[in-house]
């Protein structure tokens, strides 16, 4: 079988993904998800969905549901083409993900189920998933007058009064610097927060990684930016360095999509 073999595929605002290909010589086609595993790591989980005719040309096309949700994770696509057969990874044909660019203006109940097709970097298909029982999703980040103020929304959970922001020390967990989190005037779970960069330097290279207390008893969310089609935001959404005394302060997305803010010394 050829590694041109591509799949194309749509997804719509609930998450459901549509995938359609003309597998050759394909006797009873499946379409084989599997979750990436760690490095060094054997295979553990995988999703397997039927493939079925569609139209008289040969084309074969499968549906996977919003449900059931998929682990967080980098999800692999292969198509096998029957039961005794191996399996070869799929290559995109076109993706139209446009459903998913104004995925942050919806509520999410909890959990959040983020899926956002994509091209890896050796050029295959995968998946990219998030599935958190909470999720602060970051908007507008402005920085100015050596602070950072980011407007974000709460997903599956509840803004209460009291509401903070916490920043993390990746390196010691107990290193915490609070902020308040300010509910915006139109509610529904929007809130913003204002970091000075000279509370985040200190000696040395750090990273502070940025969650919401929403308030209560509620355990903390992550803040990051997950709900639209960008699969990898790091080397798309770059932050100026910003020298605050002898220490250049950058806020950046992690490899996950998370927000967090990076301190090194300034060159």
């Amino acid at each position: 079988m050829s590694t041109l073999l591509r799949t194309r595929c749509t997804v719509d605002a609930d998450g459901r993904i549509t995938f359609r290909l003309s597998p050759p010589e394909a006797a009873r086609p499946e379409l084989v998800l599997v979750l990436r595993p760690k490095k060094g790591r054997p295979e553990e989980t995988t999703h397997t969905l039927g493939l079925e005719p569609h139209g008289d040309d040969g084309e074969f096309h499968t549906v996977l549901e919003p449900g059931p949700r998929l682990a967080e994770g980098r999800w692999d696509v292969y198509l096998r083409p029957g039961p005794d057969t191996g399996r070869e990874r799929l290559r995109p044909g076109p993706r139209d993900v446009r459903a998913l660019v104004d995925g942050g203006l919806r509520d999410r109940p909890s959990p959040v189920a983020v899926r956002v097709p994509y091209t890896t970097e050796d050029g295959f298909l995968a998946i990219r998933t998030w599935l958190r029982p909470a999720h602060a999703e970051a908007g507008p980040l402005v920085i100015a007058d050596g602070a950072m103020t980011v407007r974000a929304r709460l997903h599956g959970a509840e803004l209460t009064n009291g509401a903070e922001v916490l920043l993390r020390l990746r390196t010691d967990r107990d290193t915490v610097l609070t902020v308040p989190a300010r509910p915006a005037a139109e509610g529904g779970g929007t809130f913003s927060f204002t970091v000075a960069y000279g509370e985040l330097t200190g000696a040395g290279s750090r990273t502070w990684d940025v969650f919401l207390r929403p308030g209560g008893d509620a355990p903390s969310v992550r803040i990051g930016r997950l709900l639209d089609d960008v699969a990898d935001r790091r080397g798309v959404f770059v932050y100026p360095r910003v020298t605050v005394g002898g220490s250049a302060v950058r806020p950046y997305y992690t490899v996950d999509n998370d927000l967090s803010v990076e301190v090194n010394a300034a060159s």
